[in-house]
């Protein structure tokens, strides 16, 4: 993946809304869902929705398809392993990366 469109990318999560619809088209797979469930799911209102699904789609992030008389959004999934590849490709030198280590939560005060 390229800079420019790795950026594009980024830029375009780097907002709330956007960052759950992403997210969402993410769990649903390959067959997407349609405008309408996206809104609902979220709580967004159709004017707003449209504006980040443009938005979104501009960046590569999600594929648009009409199916009778609703759009289906999905997300890309080669673009969302495009920008993992990235953000990762020199990672640990080249070498194998170690395993997370999990992280800690503070106890609650008492």
């Amino acid at each position: 993946m390229e800079i420019k469109s790795t950026v594009a990318a980024l830029a375009a999560l780097a907002q709330e809304t956007r960052l759950a619809i992403f997210r969402l088209l993410v769990e649903a797979g390959p067959e997407g869902l349609c405008a309408g469930d996206i809104g609902a799911r979220l709580g967004v209102a159709p004017a707003t929705l449209s504006f980040h699904l443009a938005q979104l789609a501009n960046a590569g992030l999600v594929q648009a398809r009409q199916q009778s008389r609703f759009i289906f959004y999905s997300a890309d999934f080669e673009a969302m392993n495009g920008i993992v590849g990235f953000l990762t490709e020199n990672c640990c030198g080249g070498k194998p990366c170690p395993p997370a280590k999990p992280k800690r939560r503070k106890a609650a005060a008492s």
